[in-house]
């Protein structure tokens, strides 16, 4: 008997170990991830923040703090982002935003994204990515592009906004690649938030189903860098605006605010990562 589950118990974990390099049984690889099986402030050697309260170009109201526990923080499996009524610099309100700039980027692959959204009137969390180039000083925004995995706004509950922005389509314009639908118990239970990116398309997935999916010059758009510039390594972000051209109203009641990842997963094709 102990023999029999000695060798259940070692099969289990073969496969709990396996399933983990390779998504939906399609060919994919793991090549970075973060799972969040320790205490403390996010791994420094996977995730740098962005430090500020200069409105990120969007009249947003919290200030974002880097290596404060009480805005970001791993507990029990899972990364909590909070924002809370706090002043600092002259803002009402702090959160955290954590990139992988200058620790991991991509281009091409499968991103996925566990996460718990926070319920409230004037909260903005988001899972997205940017190119190197705009760090870089060599494309300023919209020129650069930009990927919206999953965004949110408190105000309209359960919409989940997925876009692409280029110079030639973007939100200023109101000519962004968007989609969005009404999802329900995305406060209250965890979602996987994720794309599938090659070449010649951007398909967006909630929970393994196809969201949306945009396929470069499609609809006679553009297919150049000007709209289409997602021919280039991308690093992911992970943060919770509050208020701002979006997020609107802010009620004071939400706080302290609260979005959970419980886990981030990117993959390439087998056959690239090896």
């Amino acid at each position: 008997m102990q023999t029999i589950v000695l060798v259940v118990g070692l099969l289990c974990f073969f496969f709990y170990n396996n399933s983990k390099n390779v998504a939906n049984d399609k060919g994919w690889k793991l090549i970075w991830s973060d799972e969040f099986n320790y205490t403390g402030l996010p791994d420094s050697t996977k995730w740098t923040y962005e430090e500020g309260g200069h409105g990120w170009g969007n009249n947003e109201k919290q200030y974002y703090l880097g290596n404060s526990i009480e805005n970001s923080s791993v507990k029990n499996g899972v990364l909590s982002i909070v924002a809370l009524k706090k002043e600092h610099k002259n803002l009402k309100y702090t959160s955290a935003k954590l990139t992988t700039y200058r620790k991991f980027s991509i281009q091409y692959g499968k991103i996925e994204v566990m996460a718990k959204l926070p319920r409230g009137k004037g909260n903005w969390p988001a899972i997205w990515m940017l190119p190197e180039s705009i760090q870089k000083k060599i494309e300023p925004w919209p020129l650069c592009g930009e990927i919206d995995i999953m965004e949110h706004v408190g105000k309209n509950p359960n919409s989940i906004h997925t876009s692409l922005h280029s110079a030639l389509y973007n939100h200023v314009k109101g000519t962004q690649i968007t989609h969005f639908e009404i999802l329900p118990d995305v406060f209250d239970s965890f979602h996987k938030y994720g794309i599938e990116w090659t070449k010649e398309y951007i398909k967006f997935f909630v929970d393994d189903k196809v969201f949306f999916e945009s396929f470069k010059g499609q609809d006679n758009r553009i297919a150049t860098n000007e709209g289409w510039p997602f021919d280039k390594p991308y690093y992911l972000i992970l943060n919770l605006a509050i208020g701002g051209n979006w997020g609107g109203e802010v009620d004071d009641s939400i706080f302290p605010n609260e979005m959970q990842i419980d886990y981030v997963r990117v993959y390439q094709p087998s056959i690239i990562a090896k």
